[in-house]
């Protein structure tokens, strides 16, 4: 009988720390999903809207703190992903709890990006952290 009430505890447990993850899981992927086809539309305001004035994204070349610093980083990401003749391609995406990880690879008129990786840390539906790693070649 004691078993069964540990038993039964257990379940019911791991039923609720499963349908916490899922629900982290599925807004995780919502703001993927965000700010991807912000990215996509050239939509710097869109973008930001997933961050907060507290988040974080760890570049090759440095930290970025708050929304102004990554306002910068994605104006010029938009202005040049922005131009004529642009090829992105997403070549991975994975969702789980508050983690979402992204390949892509693309070729703009100035650079050309072999592999590139981003991890977002999803926090109360907004991008906290965000790792980028590039390979990146200048083509002027």
């Amino acid at each position: 009988m004691h078993y069964q009430k540990l038993i039964s505890g257990t379940v019911l447990a791991l039923t609720l720390v499963t349908g916490g993850a899922q629900a982290d899981q599925t807004t995780t992927k919502a703001v993927l999903d965000h700010h991807l086809a912000s990215f996509g539309a050239g939509d710097v305001k869109g973008i930001l809207a997933d961050y907060t004035k507290n988040s974080v994204i760890v570049l090759p070349s440095g930290v970025l703190h708050g929304k102004a610093e990554i306002k910068g980083l994605f104006d010029g990401f938009v202005k040049e992903f922005g131009k004529k003749n642009v090829v992105f391609k997403l070549t991975g995406s994975t969702v789980t709890d508050d983690v979402a990880y992204i390949t892509w690879s693309a070729e703009t008129p100035d650079n050309s990006y072999s592999f590139a990786s981003d991890t977002f840390v999803i926090k109360n539906g907004k991008i906290a952290y965000q790792t980028v790693a590039l390979v990146v070649t200048a083509k002027k």
